[in-house]
């Protein structure tokens, strides 16, 4: 390996961007070469990684894959929607998640595909050929042989934006009628947003911190102490309802819960868990 001068590292450096340490990897793989160190920057996504890295990926794109008893949402972020909506892009997006889906949601350190690169680095190559900012985001994989799974894609603007995975449990996973409650379900997470399955899943520091807030506008009305005390007990309700999943109003009939319906597949059916993904949320 050629003998690399601390000049010419500041100097590659200075021309792409890239961090110290892969300016000096770079010009090590290339003899010292400057112009092939650059190109070898570019090809590995790291010329003016620096400069990338400041931005906001807040931008990018959801995609969903799924089999018999796997599922899998998983969001690649980027700056631009138009970058987002690119087809290599959405392209690269469902390698990742059909990746996740065989191999595990822990994917920066597997290798791409077929290729000798790491998604982390195949990540940082998509970066450098588009000039943007790109991360892997949020990877959501449910795996279960018991339990019914159904995925949605809410999809707008040429690109995923929404992704949802529900798990059912105590049903029939060859019943048509599971199936489209699944269905229907993860259609309401989409919409309804809510946070938690159950009350019994909501943090007690969450529902104290509620409670404190709501006592305080519920004592600046001028009620009586036992009229605040119900109004104060009517508005955690409300809170709840808005929060825990099965507590919720079925978008599609507000008459009965979600919960409610769920229960009508069986008396061991039950919503198990779900995870619901939205570009430029956390």
């Amino acid at each position: 390996m050629a003998n690399i001068a601390a000049k010419d590292v500041a100097a590659l450096r200075k021309i792409t961007g890239a961090g110290m340490m892969d300016c000096k990897k770079a010009l090590g793989e290339t003899e010292g070469d400057i112009e092939a160190a650059k190109t070898w920057l570019r090809e590995k996504g790291l010329a003016a990684a620096a400069k990338r890295t400041g931005r906001d990926a807040t931008q990018g794109s959801i995609v969903v894959a799924q089999n018999d008893d796997v599922a899998v949402v998983l969001e690649l972020c980027c700056e631009t929607d138009f970058v987002a909506k690119g087809q290599g892009f959405l392209d690269f997006a469902q390698q990742l998640a059909d990746q996740a889906l065989n191999n595990g949601a822990e994917l920066a350190s597997q290798k791409f595909g077929d290729t000798d690169e790491t998604v982390d680095e195949a990540i940082k190559a998509l970066a450098g050929s588009l000039g943007e900012n790109i991360s892997l985001g949020r990877v959501e994989r449910f795996e279960s042989s018991t339990g019914l799974l159904d995925v949605y894609l809410h999809v707008q603007a040429e690109r995923g934006v929404l992704g949802v995975i529900v798990e059912i449990d105590g049903v029939d996973k060859d019943s048509d009628a599971a199936k489209q409650t699944a269905h229907d379900v993860a259609l309401h997470i989409a919409s309804a947003a809510p946070r938690y399955v159950t009350d019994d899943q909501v943090p007690q520091s969450e529902i104290e911190a509620e409670r404190e807030v709501v006592a305080i506008q519920a004592a600046g009305e001028g009620k009586p102490d036992n009229v605040t005390a119900k109004i104060v007990e009517g508005r955690m309700k409300s809170f709840l309802k808005e929060i825990v999943l099965v507590d919720q109003p079925y978008i599609r009939d507000t008459s009965v819960t979600v919960g409610k319906l769920v229960s009508q597949l069986g008396p061991d059916a039950k919503v198990s868990r779900f995870a619901r993904v939205k570009i430029g949320e956390n």
